[in-house]
């Protein structure tokens, strides 16, 4: 696994408030009031309208009280609606909270400043290898969520293949020129998988030198790509995400296109076995053709120290502004998964089954992503 080079693919308070106005006394509302006063001063009603069991009927247009002249539902109701007047302010902030934040807008409110004192306090915690759960469900994957649904509307299929509990390598392509085929597939298996896993991805040593890249790749809860930390997570039941090809497929010319490149020595395979987790292939179709990498200046790769410097229709001719991606259409599939659990414990110092079963997966992902490729309409619909 050492040799293999990865990049990540990621109560109604408005019902308290006042108009600002003097309130009638309890029990009486203003529109009873003044009836209640023109009644004093008028005429009586005559004997006969006192209904049997001696109380008398309300003149016409006042409404009915019951209980000693307290006033009914409708009569509290109208009271109710005179409070909440539609130039209350606080009203009116309210219900445009309810339309931005929705209905439990208090709750998601109070959620978030018990976020931040356990952001200012301390009050959380992180692994040895940096993942803070509470920041990506909260923070990071709601900052790509939008990325994934509405720029790259990802369609994820098999995602069932992916085992509830226990631990399990997920083996993808890479592409892209830059990784975020990577972090899409994160969002993937955190929004889409019934029991909520998490992708755990294995990345190279370069992510782990640029400064705010790092912290980000360590909340977000990649390691470095070498098989000890795959081990101790996948013992511990994580779905671990590996990209045998690396800076080869990332930084490959748009020419080869969808043409998997080499999976090294099947490092990956080796780990599978030693933990007996089952191996499930990803297919990534969509990823090749958000930044069309037409050519590769070797001497800036050079200078800036980067396995690859590219060229694409867009960058950098265009500056910052040919950073973004082409809003390409997404499909993830997720393959049936290959069991190791059933090889004996020396199956993983086999030089020739770890290459056959590098083999057995590599072709899985190379004939899914022509059977996509054939269903797929169009690169952007």
């Amino acid at each position: 696994m050492a040799d293999a080079k990865v990049i990540p693919f990621d109560e109604d308070s408005r019902g308290r408030r006042g108009s600002g106005r003097s309130r009638a006394p309890r029990g009486r509302t203003p529109a009873a009031g003044k009836a209640a006063g023109k009644a004093a001063d008028g005429p009586q009603p005559p004997l006969a309208a006192v209904s049997a069991d001696g109380t008398v009927p309300p003149p016409p247009g006042i409404p009915a009280q019951a209980d000693g002249g307290r006033p009914g539902p409708g009569a509290a109701s109208g009271q109710e609606g005179a409070a909440a007047r539609p130039g209350d302010l606080g009203g009116a902030l309210a219900g445009v909270a309810d339309r931005v934040l929705g209905g439990d807008w208090e709750r998601k409110v109070a959620s978030g400043l018990a976020f931040l004192r356990r952001r200012v306090t301390g009050d959380y915690e992180v692994d040895e290898f940096g993942y803070d759960a509470e920041l990506t469900d909260q923070v990071l994957m709601s900052l790509l969520r939008p990325m994934f649904g509405a720029y790259f509307r990802v369609e994820v299929r098999g995602i069932e293949n992916i085992p509830a509990e226990g631990g399990a390598l997920v083996v993808s392509n890479h592409s892209g020129t830059l990784p975020l085929d990577g972090l899409m597939t994160q969002v993937a298996v955190h929004d889409h998988h019934p029991a909520g896993r998490h992708l755990r991805l294995l990345a190279a040593d370069l992510v782990f030198m640029l400064p705010l890249v790092n912290e980000l790749a360590r909340k977000l809860g990649h390691t470095l790509a070498c098989a000890e930390d795959a081990e101790v997570l996948l013992e511990r039941g994580e779905v671990v995400g590996v990209m045998p090809e690396g800076f080869k497929g990332l930084g490959k010319p748009f020419s080869d296109r969808y043409k998997l490149q080499r999976f090294g020595r099947g490092g990956f395979v080796a780990t599978a076995l030693k933990t007996k987790v089952p191996i499930v292939p990803c297919s990534v179709v969509g990823a090749e053709e958000i930044y069309p990498m037409v050519g590769n200046s070797r001497t800036a790769a050079r200078l800036l120290g980067l396995p690859y410097f590219p060229l694409t229709p867009t960058f950098p001719w265009l500056g910052p502004a040919g950073l973004v991606p082409l809003p390409t259409k997404w499909v993830i599939q997720f393959g049936e998964p290959i069991a190791t659990d059933g090889y004996p414990p020396e199956a993983a110092e086999d030089p020739m089954l770890v290459f056959n079963l590098t083999d057995q997966v590599r072709e899985t992902i190379q004939h899914t992503l022509y059977e996509l490729l054939v269903q797929r309409r169009s690169v952007f619909f």
